[in-house]
């Protein structure tokens, strides 16, 4: 099995060949060659059954030297977040759409047919959202990363139609605990949930009522070699996955943190609400998916996994 991830030096990228490395599999079969694309990759010894490419993701050369000695399953990852891509609309345009379209066409022209997994977005409902989201809703985004994100699955399920590749696009809630970072407007989440557990203060910039969607960052890897393990004949009937989440405040998040890391943890948390951040990101309705659910996606069972789930380092 030979595998591409690109973007595969982001959070969920770094977490997806960790786990490739260390008995992950697709459909059952184990990776043979690993390639890891990406636009800065850090310091590399020679690794047995890796390879790794650094450059523009948007260059169709660089996608063509990544396939090269053929290709059996691609995970696209790399993204402009929200914020970044609404500030920098040429960026968010060039990686977001132009470089998938790219990816597909270099697919295209290769005739290898692989697997493809394209991690879509949540972003693509837009806000306000309707009182309940399910695999019914209709996508509205209000962020030019949505936009861009809805544009890519029609894209992969076109060229899947057509028979270039076999797609799967899977629709990603807010993972955590991300690293600090910039551009990505959603990161309080994460911050929350690292800050406390490591026994710092934090100020949220939501309120305690508010409601969010989480996952970690092992459960997101599950689903995504869940997603590129799903037979052929499956996906020929739906080829766009919205996620199973757990759906909880984020007063019910500090209190699992006091659960796993003592009850100290309360006393270290104040609330400054932000209204735009409160608007976007945490008053999220309930989501429903129960086609994603039979066909065996799920998110991280309990509170107290999620939050030990997503501190959880790289093998």
């Amino acid at each position: 099995m030979r595998v591409v991830v690109i973007g595969g030096e982001g959070f969920i990228g770094q977490a997806l060949v960790s786990r490739l490395r260390h008995g992950g599999s697709i459909g059952g079969a184990r990776a043979s060659l690993i390639t890891v694309l990406d636009q800065r990759i850090g310091a590399r010894g020679a690794e047995s059954g890796m390879r790794y490419l650094e450059g523009d993701i948007s260059d169709p050369a660089l996608i063509a030297q990544s396939i090269e000695g053929g290709v059996d399953c691609v995970f696209h990852l790399a993204s402009v977040p929200g914020g970044a891509a609404e500030q920098n609309f040429e960026l968010g345009l060039r990686v977001n759409l132009h470089a998938t379209l790219g990816l597909l066409e270099v697919l295209r022209q290769s005739q290898s047919k692989p697997i493809l997994v394209f991690a879509s977005s949540i972003g693509i409902y837009g806000v306000p959202l309707p009182e309940v989201v399910d695999e019914d809703t209709i996508p509205l985004p209000t962020l030019s990363y949505g936009a861009q994100k809805l544009i890519g699955e029609y894209l992969v399920a076109d060229y899947s139609r057509r028979g270039f590749v076999d797609g799967r696009s899977v629709r990603i809630p807010g993972i955590v605990a991300r690293p600090p970072s910039v551009g990505l407007l959603s990161l309080f989440l994460s911050d929350l949930i690292r800050e406390l557990s490591a026994g710092r203060s934090f100020v949220c910039p939501v309120a305690p009522e508010g409601m969010s969607w989480f996952m970690s960052r092992p459960c997101i890897v599950d689903n995504l070699l869940h997603a590129a393990s799903l037979p052929a004949a499956q996906v020929q009937r739906q080829r766009t996955w919205l996620l199973p989440v757990q759906h909880v405040s984020i007063a019910n998040i500090v209190a699992a943190i006091a659960r796993v890391h003592g009850q100290e943890v309360l006393g270290r948390v104040s609330y400054a609400p932000n209204a735009a951040l409160q608007a976007q990101f945490a008053n999220y309705p309930p989501l429903l998916c129960p086609k994603s659910e039979a066909a065996g996606f799920r998110h991280d069972g309990t509170i107290e996994k999620l939050i030990t789930r997503a501190l959880e380092p790289l093998s």
